[in-house]
């Protein structure tokens, strides 16, 4: 209840103030309004006629957006370690033949490659050589062999044949891809496969760990 005309007169302009911003906030709308209106006449003066498009009934999902591969990056390391890899290095007095071939770094354990040579590493990737030519099988390994290393993978079986298809049926392709494999700074150790994962035909490979620092490779002689 108001009590007295001052309080009367400070209610109406109470009053007064409240409808003064509501017109204002309607005026805002309005312009706002008109400006759309506006935009959407000039939008469709310049597109001309138009027309919905048929609801299919498909749902809209999300794409999913592919992890980003350095692919010119791998390809220029993995050109210039194919070129790095020589079919003259002798790394027959590098080899351990007292239970099949094998081969290992200095750095490795005897323990290690025992465990390869047993199968007790999971293999983890495989590439296939017979059919490919010198070159073709030297840039497949070398590649093979980086990928896998950048995945973070250990264990692989490169399977190089047992040249029954060669002159002579002598494993030519075998021995090449010994010399490659003790070039490569990602392979610390590798042996020939069991019966069961290849033998003869075949080469289980170890690689370092990512974080291993690499040892240098063996040089040409």
């Amino acid at each position: 209840m108001v009590k007295d005309w001052k309080e009367l007169g400070a209610v109406r302009e109470a009053l007064r103030q409240a409808r003064l911003q509501e017109e204002a906030r309607r005026a805002q709308e309005a312009a706002e309004a008109a400006r759309l209106a506006r935009e959407r006449q000039l939008f469709a003066l310049s597109v001309g006629p138009v027309a919905p498009l048929k609801d299919t009934g498909r749902a809209e999902l999300p794409r999913s957006v592919p992890t980003p591969e350095p692919r010119q990056t791998l390809a220029d390391e993995a050109a210039a370690l194919r070129e790095a890899l020589s079919d003259e290095v002798d790394v027959e007095s590098l080899l351990l033949t007292d239970d099949g071939l094998s081969y290992r770094r200095p750095e490795v354990s005897e323990d290690v490659l025992s465990r390869l040579r047993r199968g007790q590493w999971s293999i983890q990737g495989e590439i296939d050589l017979h059919g490919l030519r010198r070159d073709e099988a030297r840039e497949a390994v070398a590649s093979f062999i980086l990928k896998a290393h950048q995945q973070g993978r250990r264990c692989l079986r490169v399977v190089h044949g047992k040249g029954h298809g060669s002159p002579g049926r002598q494993p030519i392709l075998k021995t090449k891809v010994q010399r490659w494999l003790a070039q490569r700074q990602e392979v610390i150790a590798f042996t020939q496969a069991s019966g069961p994962e290849g033998g003869a035909g075949a080469l289980i490979v170890l690689l370092g760990s990512k974080t291993r620092r690499p040892a240098p490779p063996c040089a040409p002689l």
